[in-house]
């Protein structure tokens, strides 16, 4: 297995597809699934993994509304309500980028998640944790190192 340093990644981000298997389950059913996805690479983070919007459940998506935020690089991020089975519903769990910079178009209308507000969130099979700080939704495996933006003592990075 081949370890990435997080400090090894560009600043600005890249964007790069991804051929492994990616998955989401809320509510013990799986609502996310995908060999189709991208994963989006920035120096102090662990990578961000975006779903084609055709391999997430239509019925597991809905528009929070609220206020978006705004990312340096990749545009305005709205926020999305993640609902699964059991009736389980985490509320703005989930970003998408609709009208992303065009060096980020492959994940127009692409769904991320906040692994930490999920059952699982895998990654080739190894569940993923989610990067310290709340705010961020990057994706830590076994192969992914740091420190990362998020754990204390990092706000002035």
């Amino acid at each position: 297995m081949a370890v990435e340093s997080v400090w090894d990644y560009p600043r600005p981000p890249r964007l790069e597809p991804v051929t492994k298997r990616l998955q989401v389950v809320l509510g013990g059913t799986v609502i996310a699934d995908t060999t189709r996805g991208h994963r989006v690479l920035e120096m102090s983070h662990p990578p961000v993994y975006y779903f084609p919007r055709g391999d997430v459940r239509e019925d597991a998506l809905v528009d929070a509304g609220g206020r978006d935020t705004h990312c340096e690089w990749k545009g305005a991020a709205s926020y999305l309500d993640v609902l699964g089975g059991n009736g389980r519903r985490v509320e703005r769990g989930a970003w998408t980028y609709r009208d992303p910079v065009p060096a980020f178009e492959a994940i127009r209308g692409a769904i991320a998640f906040y692994p930490g507000s999920m059952d699982a969130c895998t990654v080739a099979g190894e569940r993923a944790t989610q990067q310290p700080g709340g705010f961020y939704g990057g994706w830590v495996t076994n192969d992914i190192v740091g420190p990362f933006k998020g754990e204390p003592g990092t706000g002035g990075w």
